[in-house]
């Protein structure tokens, strides 16, 4: 013992004494403009000292535990009970103590363990060669287990209904739609409920060459006239909105539902703003989508050629195209359903290759001749729209898509629960409806 008392007095002087210079090199440190100014040659010993400081920690630690170690078994064990029995009874016990089997603690299982001994009480150093491993087994009682009483994780009822820790995953959302009709139409706000605007319906156009005089020169020639009609048109502003309830100790116990609340609304929005400009009846309280616009024209894939070879859909897509370019309005985008788009997609030739060239592994947007493509559910399968979104038609912003959040329904404030509500408010003005043709993938030329 005075031995390892002599070992950790050395062991600690030398601790404190590399303290004390890390301490030195420390105050040596300067900071100029907020800016640390480091000697790396102080640096390095600084390094070093902290090394061997954590060594020494870990030596004197292992030394006191070895030392409270010693103490505890060098405590003698309490003298034995003497009872007054019977030659029989002794032979009885001693027998049932035979039969029965014989536990360590830990503690002595560990001070008489050979990696234990081999420290000679410390003269060999503070560090085991060979750690100490615990050999007991779960399912098999072992002479190093010291209690035979086992807990099941199963044991009680009710709720909770078993040990253990719960393991929560994130909630998965649901996979949303990326493209949107929204995103090829220009996009203006407007403070008013109801935007007014002018739908030219008519172009007689007279323009030709004309001279300065008549052919005698006497008269100034009068230049020819060209008509235009126009009818005054309403877009009204159009509110989509829907909400969801919930219990505030639910939101405030899960934050993530919340987000996962607000995100599902938001999108709601946006799948109903889609089918609203596309579809909207203009009936009631909804948007006169473009689909259902007065003057729009038509093209059917069954009038299309049907020799040398008969028209695909991509040829049906061209051909309205046409009637937007002879209306002097460029086509900015194509509307579809994927059902349409894939077709068109995987129309082959026939040696096989590829009509329609998508540069996927690039990233390259879907485009068919030169348009961009949006493929969505919002329109019918077997039906495409193609037209000048960008200046036949004008989307208007009241209120862009908003969150509130409300306790003030029903008997909501009582009951501790809030409505979550997602609102926008739009119109819709399609002033060229010649701009835009409706494609009807009806059959293929025959």
């Amino acid at each position: 013992m005075s031995e390892d008392a002599s070992r950790l007095g050395e062991l600690q002087t030398a601790l404190r004494t590399k303290m004390d210079e890390n301490q030195t090199i420390a105050d040596s440190f300067k900071v100029e403009d907020d800016v640390l100014i480091v000697d790396q040659e102080r640096k390095s010993a600084f390094d070093k000292n902290m090394v061997d400081i954590k060594e020494l920690q870990g030596l004197i630690k292992g030394i006191q535990d070895l030392d409270e170690i010693n103490q505890w078994g060098a405590t003698p064990a309490p003298p034995e009970v003497e009872v007054e029995s019977v030659s029989g009874a002794v032979a009885a016990s001693a027998a049932f103590a035979d039969a029965q089997p014989q536990f360590k603690t830990l503690g002595q299982a560990f001070c008489d363990s050979e990696e234990f001994k081999s420290l000679s009480n410390g003269r060999n150093g503070a560090n085991m060669p060979n750690p100490w491993q615990y050999e007991g087994s779960l399912t098999t009682k072992s002479a190093y287990e010291y209690n035979v009483k086992d807990v099941y994780n199963t044991l009680p009822t009710g709720t909770p209904g078993q040990f253990g820790s719960i393991q929560r995953d994130p909630i998965v959302i649901p996979p949303q739609r990326t493209k949107r009709v929204r995103e090829l139409f220009p996009t203006r706000t407007t403070n008013a409920a109801i935007v007014e605007y002018f739908r030219m319906t008519g172009f007689t156009n007279n323009a030709q060459a004309v001279g300065e005089r008549s052919n005698d020169g006497t008269v100034f020639v009068e230049k020819p006239q060209s008509t235009f009609t126009f009818v005054g048109e309403q877009a009204p502003v159009r509110t989509l909105a829907h909400w969801e309830a919930a219990h505030r100790n639910v939101l405030a116990d899960e934050p993530q539902l919340r987000s996962i609340i607000d995100n599902e609304l938001m999108y709601g929005l946006r799948l109903q703003e889609d089918a609203q400009i596309l579809n909207g009846a203009g009936t009631g309280e909804n948007l006169t989508g473009v689909l259902q616009t007065t003057g729009i024209q038509t093209y059917s894939w069954s009038a299309g050629a049907t020799a040398p070879v008969a028209d695909t859909k991509a040829d049906a897509i061209r051909r309205a195209a046409t009637l937007s370019f002879l209306a002097y309005y460029e086509p900015t985008g194509v509307v579809m359903h994927p059902n349409d788009w894939e077709d068109i997609e995987l129309t082959k030739a026939t040696d096989g290759q590829y009509l329609v060239a998508i540069s996927v592994a690039l990233g390259g947007e879907p485009r068919v001749w030169r348009i961009p493509v949006v493929e969505t559910p919002a329109i019918a399968e077997g039906t495409a729209l193609v037209g000048a979104f960008g200046t036949g038609a004008q989307l208007y912003d009241r209120e862009q898509a908003n969150i509130r959040v409300s306790e003030q329904h029903s008997d909501f404030f009582v009951r501790n629960a809030i409505v979550i509500l997602a609102e926008q408010r739009l119109a819709l003005a399609v002033k060229r409806p010649e701009a835009f043709t409706k494609i009807t993938f009806d059959a293929a030329p025959s």
